[in-house]
């Protein structure tokens, strides 16, 4: 089902009138959108990298050349995603650096297909150093997600943006975002996610999302501040860095479909090999 940006405001913001977390997940599988909608998730997105990460390579494989992330996304969605999930906004993760597309032609596929917004992934903001001054340098730097957000609010869809310091705050604020996630890093845990000693802790994580979060507040009072990754894994997690900030929500990806489903089919086929034989056929 389709809705418009003002009918996914008007549900977030019903859940935070209650007093509940807002919580968005990323879906790498149909599976994945069908039960993270049963457990009631406020927004599924459609990232490039849930292909891989729920193929069992690391979610950094989608910053890299293994493929068209627009054109992924859209067969994600089209083919997987949006014919299960019935009652919940689908975002679509967007590559908006993406120069081999006009934006606003590609935007308009997205609300065609069915997609009730856009999120800026993959986004330059995970990289840094000499890659990220030279993508800056060739005009593939982080202002054409930034543009690529404000084409998308002209259009009417909801924008949810992934954002790395307050300056990338501010202005993704001032483009319409609608929603600010305050990006830690890659995700802790599990088989292909960072160890807990690489990450920051969570009380940094605490200051550098209040940080982010007020500057994209005090540029638009209306925009919604969301927490995600690095140190913020679990649910207690977020419990912690919610109650210590203004953010009003976590998004999950690793967080909800890879880690509970490396735990659940490992468990599960421990349990099978721990049977022991009955009866045994006798031989003659």
């Amino acid at each position: 089902m389709q809705f418009t940006r003002q009918q996914v405001i008007s549900r977030l913001q019903s859940q935070i009138e209650r007093k509940q977390a807002i919580v968005c997940a990323g879906a790498g599988t149909g599976i994945s959108a069908k039960f993270i909608e049963r457990g009631g998730a406020d927004l599924v997105i459609v990232y490039n990298s849930g292909r891989f990460r729920m193929a069992g390579h690391s979610s950094m494989c989608g910053l890299l050349a293994l493929g068209d992330a627009n054109a992924i996304v859209m067969e994600m969605g089209e083919r997987e995603i949006l014919p299960v999930v019935k009652r919940t906004p689908v975002i679509a993760g967007v590559n908006g650096t993406d120069p081999t597309r006009v934006m606003r032609r590609f935007l308009g596929q997205v609300i065609e297909a069915g997609f009730s917004g856009v999120n800026n992934f993959p986004t330059v903001g995970l990289f840094d150093g000499r890659i990220r001054r030279e993508l800056e340098a060739s005009d593939l730097g982080f202002a054409r997600e930034v543009a690529m957000i404000g084409t998308a609010h002209e259009l009417g869809l909801f924008t949810i943006v992934y954002v790395f310091n307050p300056q990338e705050a501010a202005a993704m604020a001032a483009a319409g975002a609608d929603a600010v996630i305050a990006h830690m890093g890659l995700t802790v845990g599990g088989s292909i996610g960072m160890s807990a000693e690489e990450a920051m802790s969570l009380d940094v994580a605490c200051e550098q999302v209040q940080d982010i979060g007020a500057t994209a507040v005090a540029q638009n009072p209306d925009v919604l501040v969301l927490c995600h990754g690095g140190p913020i894994a679990t649910p207690e997690d977020a419990a912690y860095v919610m109650s210590r900030t203004g953010a009003v929500g976590f998004v999950g990806a690793s967080s909800v479909e890879r880690l509970p489903v490396e735990q659940a089919l490992s468990e599960t086929t421990e349990q099978f090999k721990s049977i022991p034989i009955g009866l045994t056929q006798s031989t003659p």
